[in-house]
């Protein structure tokens, strides 16, 4: 445990640093249109965190508000809450099930120590900061077409995917040697240090 202890760190709604405005819109649209497809463990996070932190002018249940008009009003919320910000990129990746296989896939072959896909990673307590140097999104991107040619996702929307599935955000690059060292802390371990910050 002494490895999660050094490890660091940082919000979920931190990954706003990362993101075009236009990107998080059609984020967050795509994902409230998928929701009615999704499990009900997704439903009832999404609809949950919408009744408590999206305000829609002209509705009282903010739930009720078209996809539209909702996913608009939750761009601000977005950017504040890190319970939301898990919540929207779960049920995104879930809604796309066979890409983000594939990218899970993509980078284990890659050396990436990473979680299997269907960990609950809105219970862990942000993103890492550490993020292997020579990993850029572009690189990575054109590896993973080169992979599957099929591929239509488009460059941030593979870097989404990746920041999800890794539980990193490239803050501090390291090396592989370095990443090589971090024990990725399990959902249930991360439940108990989130009580304590």
């Amino acid at each position: 445990m002494t490895n999660n202890q050094k490890l660091a760190f940082i919000p979920f709604h931190a990954i706003n640093q990362f993101m075009r405005n236009d990107f998080r819109l059609a984020v967050i649209r795509s994902t409230l249109l998928a929701l009615p497809n999704l499990g009900e463990d997704h439903q009832k996070r999404i609809y949950k965190l919408t009744k408590s932190d999206v305000k829609v002018p002209g509705f009282r249940n903010s739930t009720k508000a078209p996809v539209p008009v909702r996913a608009v009003a939750m761009t601000k919320a977005f950017e504040k809450s890190p319970k939301l910000v898990a919540g929207i990129l779960s049920a995104w990746s879930a809604a796309q099930a066979d890409f983000c296989q594939q990218t899970h896939d993509f980078l284990v072959e890659r050396g990436w120590k990473i979680l299997p896909v269907d960990t609950d990673r809105t219970r862990l307590p942000g993103f890492l900061t550490r993020w292997p140097a020579e990993e850029e999104y572009d690189v990575l991107y054109d590896a993973f077409n080169a992979q599957h040619p099929e591929n239509e996702a488009s460059i941030d929307e593979l870097s989404l995917m990746i920041v999800w599935l890794a539980g990193r955000l490239p803050v501090e690059k390291v090396s592989p040697a370095d990443m090589a060292e971090d024990e990725l802390p399990q959902p249930e371990e991360a439940e108990e240090g989130r009580d304590k910050s």
